[in-house]
């Protein structure tokens, strides 16, 4: 059978756990994404999983699996939607206390956005945010210790990651995927107030 969205984002929660718990490795963790975004029908998805617990399974979290970022993850709000930011000619920004979906999908045409997560919370321990940017971009802000993984191109501009090399086990994973064609965006690492 094909698999939907909805069967990814469990793969991907279950994935965001089994990290957060120290079951995978961040090198191990960026393979099996790759593999949830190869995969067409659920038997591949099954395969990717089939050695972590689901996430029901896991109800004991060793000491060290958790830091202050834990907290930032918040399931009860959660919503499957994606959150759609399109700025053409302009803009705007997030941020202050908002809900940062699994997905996120920015496109910005001659504008841009600035998503400061620094006072966010998580729908899930693995966030997608996509960005499209033609002469404009996005500047995004992270608590220090969570884990940003670049997964962007860009064609005559580009995209520049300064988000810490040693992410708190627990914290918010952050996949950033994209491409800028004379454009660009930045992530950056703030400390939380």
């Amino acid at each position: 059978m094909r698999a939907s969205d909805a069967d990814r984002d469990r793969v991907i929660e279950t994935l965001g756990n089994a990290l957060a718990d120290g079951r995978l490795t961040v090198e191990e963790h960026a393979e099996r994404l790759d593999a949830v975004s190869a995969a067409k029908t659920l038997g591949e998805l099954e395969v990717i999983t089939q050695d972590l617990p689901a996430p029901d399974d896991q109800q004991y979290r060793p000491p060290h699996a958790s830091s202050d970022l834990a907290g930032l993850i918040d399931p009860s709000g959660r919503s499957d939607e994606p959150d759609t930011l399109v700025g053409i000619f302009g803009g705007g920004s997030r941020k202050g206390r908002w809900r940062v979906r699994r997905r996120t999908r920015t496109i910005c045409f001659c504008g841009g956005f600035d998503l400061d997560m620094s006072q966010a919370k998580f729908d899930a321990p693995t966030v997608e945010i996509k960005v499209f940017a033609m002469f404009g971009g996005v500047d995004i802000k992270v608590p220090a210790g969570v884990e940003v993984q670049d997964r962007t191109v860009g064609v005559f501009g580009g995209f520049e990651v300064k988000a810490g090399d040693d992410p708190q086990p627990g914290a918010p994973v952050i996949v950033v995927k994209g491409f800028a064609l004379f454009g660009g965006g930045t992530v950056n690492a703030v400390r939380r107030r």
